[in-house]
């Protein structure tokens, strides 16, 4: 068996803001109808949270976000991945729905620094001034040319996910937009 590895080895980039890749984190993808009581009940027994409404994203021991108006994203430990897939198979069974781990399909980057914002703004198409892009809300979209979902961990750190294959070219975008000396000042 081969050991797991993250896309890019925890490469970093210190710039007005730093930006580091976040090593193996487990994501299962979650797909069905987000109203039914069975679905519901299934998220809150497997993961401790309730399914969030509309481009939300809870947290505690796993969080759990909205991604579509039938899919939920729920990001847990790396090796515990699995195990919420099946879990979930069991708390859904008979119901139609699918669970599938994509953690090794995917790369997560934490943007740390006061203009975290800015370097977000500069790279996707999608309002993240604090007044429109609050801690508890989640963004699916693209950073420039590839697709992309992020969220703020807190005012100064976001969390950026993008499919593995694409984990350089999102790594070298958010370390080119936050070159020292490249500030806008938006916010």
């Amino acid at each position: 068996m081969s050991n797991a590895v993250s896309a890019l080895n925890g490469a970093s980039s210190n710039g007005y803001v730093t930006v580091a890749e976040r090593g193996l984190v487990g994501m299962v993808t979650l797909r069905g109808d987000l109203a039914s009581k069975e679905l519901n009940d299934a998220v809150k027994s497997v993961t401790g949270q309730e399914v969030p409404a509309q481009r939300a994203i809870v947290h505690g021991d796993m969080s759990v976000a909205w991604m579509s108006p039938d899919e939920l994203l729920i990001v847990c430990d790396h090796a515990k991945a699995d195990q919420v897939v099946s879990d979930l198979g069991a708390a859904l069974k008979g119901v139609h729905h699918m669970a599938v781990n994509v953690s090794d399909a995917r790369a997560v980057f934490a943007i740390t620094g006061e203009k975290t914002r800015e370097v977000l703004a500069k790279m996707a198409p999608a309002d993240v001034h604090p007044d429109r892009f609050g801690m508890g809300e989640i963004r699916r979209t693209r950073l420039s040319q590839v697709p992309a979902a992020f969220w703020m961990v807190s005012e100064t750190e976001a969390t950026v996910v993008c499919f593995r294959s694409v984990a350089e070219y999102v790594f070298k975008l958010m370390s080119v937009n936050s070159v020292a000396g490249s500030e806008v000042d938006a916010f």
